[in-house]
């Protein structure tokens, strides 16, 4: 939505009352008593929810439908499943650029919603033609297809719905600056309600009602999420460009123009100053070769500027993101477990619950999602006022310290989901079920539930701070880009996951193709080998973060 030249004109009347670098739906300035914070959050995250309802109703139980009604393995059907969520989790970088570039946040959250229940619809119906005999090779393409187009909408939709969400609260005032942070607690928290109805109903319907329901039923509350959204259109603040030109332009030609002017003379803090007058920051000092981008080159053009104060302090604060992004990617390679190896765990245990009852496999993730349903009101209303009175910081502790803490608590889930496979692996081996594989182990699946405990501890920890990290350390004309990457962390993760999962699948099945560390009978698999081998790589991960957190200068210190 193109509100750019009306707001830039219009005079603000009333300072007080309105939103620096805001409009309304009529293109007015914002004002703060009739516009954004929580009166628009509701209906954005109430749109979040049912994205994630959908999303996680594919996910979750897709792992059975391949291998079951596809008829692939369970090193090919997890391989599939890992891919496909980890391009899913590409695809925002996608979507925001084009967001922060192009068509605005509010432009693209529509379109892609679109083609998100387009892609939706069309999974649907390729189930439906499939529906009672094995597939043709047409109708498994057609199934594929339809997938990754819900992952091109989901990935123009995620990153833009929450970085809209964000901007409805004002950065500059400090109640909604509070606001703010609470708004990434409790936009989690949604998720995790969504993800927990997805998760108990919908991989029910898949496995015991019909798949083309299950994969039906979000496409039609998709569409009822697109429609409340649009029913908040009048309460939003729209974000306005104050500079027009590109960010990634902007912060391109900073790093284009730092290695053209290679060989001149880094300007000094004064002389910095002196070109203009934005104040310091606090990472100015930090990679001061990027300053060489303030020196015009001799021999340029007499009509060309050299970039600006802010435009290089915009490319330090990116330059800056980049190595606590790339020590987060263990924390990826984790999230792809509990929608595939655990799952296929439990599909070995006694899922009974009474004399007739069975729960599904998948239906076990709902743990992980129920923990942070029930976690995060005790973590915003309880632990943050407490550690606030400790730290005299707002969220009670940092980003990143809330990130690794996270991290932590992974290891230790890795650590007990290897135990859990041992012992699993032992009750086969007691039973005298090794070549048995399609036989329920006298192992309850509750066994299962602590890891899967973890799993939400931690995300209450890792996710939600690497969504606010990212979203308030990015510049603020690329928070949508900032949230994208966030994603390409699962993403990135979720290939990485698949790449071991086949390398380490090679490597241990010998020259036969079968058993190994994921054999297709997994009571002769060796799963708590490859969950160590994660433990260890994360405790490494954890500590390569710790040292450059330690240096790690914060952007916005007021968030912190």
């Amino acid at each position: 939505m193109d509100h750019n030249s009306r707001a830039l004109e219009a005079p603000s009347l009333e300072v007080d009352s309105t939103v620096d670098g805001a409009v309304d739906h009529k293109d007015d300035p914002a004002k703060k008593s009739s516009s954004g914070s929580w009166k628009s959050s509701y209906f954005i995250i109430g749109m979040a929810v049912v994205e994630r309802f959908a999303f996680k109703g594919i996910e979750t139980n897709l792992i059975s439908y391949l291998s079951g009604r596809l008829g692939e393995s369970t090193a090919v059907a997890a391989a599939n499943v890992n891919m496909w969520a980890g391009i899913a989790t590409l695809m925002p970088l996608l979507g925001a650029s084009v967001a922060d570039s192009y068509l605005g946040e509010y432009r693209t959250i529509v379109l892609s919603s679109l083609l998100y229940i387009l892609g939706l619809g069309l999974l649907a119906f390729s189930v439906q033609l499939s529906s009672g005999r094995s597939p043709v090779q047409l109708q498994v393409v057609f199934f594929f297809f339809s997938l990754y187009l819900v992952a091109i909408g989901q990935g123009g939709l995620k990153p833009c719905l929450q970085a809209f969400g964000a901007d409805q609260f004002d950065q500059e005032n400090e109640e909604e600056r509070k606001a703010k942070s609470s708004f990434f607690n409790w936009w989690y928290f949604g998720l995790a309600g969504g993800v927990t109805i997805s998760i108990l109903v919908l991989s029910y319907i898949q496995d015991n009602v019909s798949w083309s329901l299950g994969f039906g039923i979000p496409c039609f509350l998709m569409v009822l999420g697109l429609l409340l959204f649009l029913t908040g259109a009048g309460t939003y603040r729209y974000s306005i460009k104050k500079d027009q030109r590109s960010p990634f332009v902007r912060i391109g030609r900073v790093f284009v123009a730092s290695a053209k002017n290679w060989r001149s003379i880094t300007p000094t803090s004064e002389e910095e100053v002196a070109q203009g007058d934005i104040p310091h920051q606090q990472g100015s000092y930090q990679f001061n070769f990027l300053n060489k981008a303030l020196v015009l080159p001799r021999g340029s053009e007499e009509n060309k500027k050299a970039c600006s104060i802010n435009d290089v302090e915009e490319a330090k604060a990116v330059l800056r993101l980049f190595p606590i992004w790339f020590t987060c990617l263990g924390y990826g390679i984790m999230s792809a477990q509990p929608s595939t190896l655990f799952t296929k765990q439990a599909i070995t245990l006694d899922r009974s619950i009474g004399p007739s009852f069975h729960m599904t496999a998948a239906s076990l993730q709902v743990f992980r999602s129920l923990t942070v349903f029930f976690l995060i009101p005790i973590y915003d209303q309880i632990f943050v006022p407490i550690a606030s009175s400790f730290t005299r910081k707002p969220s009670g502790i940092t980003m990143l310290q809330r990130i690794g803490t996270g991290i932590f608590l992974f290891i230790l889930t890795m650590v007990f989901a290897a135990l859990v496979e041992l012992k699993r692996l032992k009750t086969a081996e007691q039973f005298q079920l090794l070549d048995m594989p399609k036989a329920t182990l006298p192992m309850r699946a509750w066994w299962l539930v602590p890891q899967f405990i973890f799993f939400g501890i931690s995300d209450l920890f890792t996710s939600v701070g690497m969504q606010e990290f990212f979203c308030d350390q990015f510049p603020s004309e690329l928070r949508s880009v900032g949230l994208s990457l966030c994603s390409m962390i699962t993403g990135l993760g979720n290939l990485l996951s698949s790449f071991l999962i086949s390398m380490i699948g090679r490597v241990t099945s010998g020259d036969g193709g079968d058993g190994g560390w994921f054999s297709d009978n997994l009571n002769r698999a060796h799963l708590d080998y490859f969950y160590w081998l994660l433990a260890g790589l994360t405790t490494i991960e954890l500590v390569v973060f710790l040292f450059f957190a330690k240096f790690y200068i914060y952007n916005r210190s007021s968030t912190i």
